[in-house]
């Protein structure tokens, strides 16, 4: 029987567990999205991971709301990544970089101009800013001329996640942010190529990905998708013909994987009363797929036993817990989570949680 402690291959990676690391938005870089060399710490604590999904890295300043986050876009960016990826390379790790657009839920005092989105539809509650929280602005709508240029910020940023030293590299396609935007009908009213039935809102996700596969290699790319439940307020009315929509549109490309977060039915708080749609995307979709949000070890072992999943992500687990498969591995408690400290810019709750005792 797989378990999560057998190496799985992801395309041109061979990961040495199947206890992935979740990507997860941390704060830590500069005001100017610049990494910082704490940020090399934290991601070589965790290089344990069968292979670490980073956290969103902005492909663009349009796309980049989020305070201290980092971005690829520069030539600065890039050179302040590669302590980052050498550290876990060095630890015997690999790590993916999450690229990520966040569409209208950004506010224009962070990124200097009007929010974008798929149609133009304001988002549910507020936006970070350096100022603290604001509402969340109207986004205009972009211009199909407009999507080549955006394309060409995900090839440029996946060329340089690749310079910068990443294994491979993540489309952020979940979440209620750009991309998930045109996919779902709850925020996409586009009359043109890129709205209306699944197989043409999933277009945009469709010509990025295969854009970034071209540029460096399709056994490098990954996707993450979330699509049993609304993120962010973005939501569908038929998720079952959307997956099976995305799921056809992503199999020729040869992915390296697709990773799915599906929310829980289990009437808990944050759950969703949307089915799974990982069962539908595997009836489509032939390459490995990994499963995240809220998953336990015996939830985890099932998915993979069932063949369901190839790999589990794991997020705020690992936040607390730098050597999580050691301590999943040993039937270990596991350390508290810090949730005063996710997003603050110090070492404290990021890079000082304990790990276990080696023996002798």
């Amino acid at each position: 029987m797989t378990s999560l402690f057998d190496p799985v291959q992801l395309g041109a990676v061979t990961a040495r567990n199947r206890i992935f690391m979740a990507p997860l938005t941390r704060a830590r870089a500069t005001h100017d999205h610049v990494p910082t060399p704490i940020m090399a710490d934290y991601y070589r604590q965790r290089a344990s991971a069968g292979l670490i999904i980073s956290e969103g890295i902005g492909v663009s300043q349009q796309g980049l709301g989020w305070p201290y986050a980092a971005g690829i876009w520069s030539a600065e960016q890039v050179a302040a990544w590669k302590p980052v990826t050498q550290a876990v390379h060095d630890a015997g790790g690999r790590i993916f970089a999450q690229l990520w657009h966040m569409g209208r839920l950004v506010h224009s005092s962070v990124t200097g101009e009007q929010p974008v989105s798929s149609s133009p539809v304001t988002a549910p509650g507020h936006a970070h800013s350096y100022e603290g929280n604001k509402p969340y602005e109207q986004p205009r709508a972009l211009e199909a001329e407009e999507i080549p240029a955006l394309i060409a910020t995900y090839v440029t940023a996946a060329r340089n996640a690749r310079e910068a030293g990443f294994d491979g590299v993540q489309i952020h396609a979940a979440n209620g942010y750009l991309i998930d935007e045109f996919l779902r009908d709850g925020v996409n009213q586009r009359q043109d190529a890129y709205g209306g039935s699944p197989e043409n809102r999933a277009r945009l996700l469709r010509e990025i990905t295969q854009a970034v596969a071209d540029a460096i290699g399709a056994d490098r790319t990954a996707v993450r998708l979330s699509l049993n439940g609304a993120s962010q307020g973005t939501d569908d009315s038929d998720p079952a013909s959307l997956s099976a929509a995305i799921a056809q549109a992503l199999e020729p490309i040869g992915l390296a994987f697709v990773e799915m977060r599906e929310l829980r039915q289990d009437g808990t708080r944050g759950a969703s009363d949307v089915p799974r749609q990982s069962p539908i995307v595997r009836r489509y979709f032939s390459g490995p797929l990994v499963l995240n949000s809220d998953y336990d070890v015996a939830r985890a072992q099932e998915d993979l036993a069932s063949g369901l999943a190839q790999a589990i992500s794991f997020g705020r687990p690992f936040i607390s817990n730098p050597d999580l498969p050691d301590r999943f591995s040993a039937g270990a408690p596991l350390n508290a989570l810090s949730e005063g400290t996710l997003y603050t810019q110090g070492a404290e709750g990021y890079v000082d949680y304990p790990v276990l005792a080696k023996a002798g």
